[in-house]
């Protein structure tokens, strides 16, 4: 079958699928079909952050390509990250396609694509803002009742005047780690008072 050129470019093809997901050949037969040059495929959740097909596939990405999924969801984790991905092919001056599924119509080479993803781009900024007044919001509360955020610390100040004196006893970072149960690092930085 002749590979589709898009305006510019041509068609390139994203497959996800799930360690338990059995549907990566149906994706890649339906990619191929519409005439993708290239498929990348990635097997991961759409929860995992790391997606080095994904990754791949967008780098390899030119100005006037189309970047085709089977279905929405096998591009992105959450509607922020759609957008986000949609948000950088365009800035590329990349197209989108979903192949199949009730947004079968996205194509951001057309009018209607570009509106539908303009509006959805809305609904993500709008999620957003959302999450961080929360953010705020809960911080102030918990600030209120006077909890603290963030991890708490590893050593508690009896661990560390512990840690005082095996390290006054001339015990290496390594032996006051093992002893106590943390890691060398903490270890390290609690006798040292450095950060991170």
């Amino acid at each position: 079958m002749p590979k589709i050129i898009s305006p510019t470019g041509y068609f390139i093809g994203y497959a996800r699928i799930s360690t338990e997901d059995q549907e990566a050949q149906l994706q890649r037969d339906a990619l191929t079909e519409a005439g993708c040059a290239r498929i990348f495929e990635d097997k991961a959740s759409g929860k995992n952050a790391d997606r080095p097909e994904l990754t791949a596939v967008l780098d390899y990405l030119r100005e006037g390509d189309t970047l085709c999924v089977w279905k929405l969801d096998r591009l992105g984790r959450s509607l922020i990250d759609l957008v986000t991905i949609v948000d950088g092919l365009r800035a590329k001056g990349v197209g989108f396609k979903v192949l199949t599924g009730a947004l079968s119509s996205v194509d951001t080479t057309s009018a209607d694509g570009r509106l539908f993803f303009q509006i959805i781009a809305s609904m993500a900024e709008f999620e957003r803002a959302l999450i961080k007044d929360r953010t705020i919001a809960g911080l102030v509360e918990a600030k209120a009742q006077g909890k603290v955020g963030g991890r708490p610390r590893a050593m508690d100040s009896k661990m560390v005047k512990q840690a005082q004196v095996l390290k006054g006893e001339g015990k290496s970072y390594g032996a006051i780690a093992k002893a106590l149960g943390v890691g060398q690092a903490t270890v390290y930085r609690a006798l040292t008072g450095t950060a991170g």
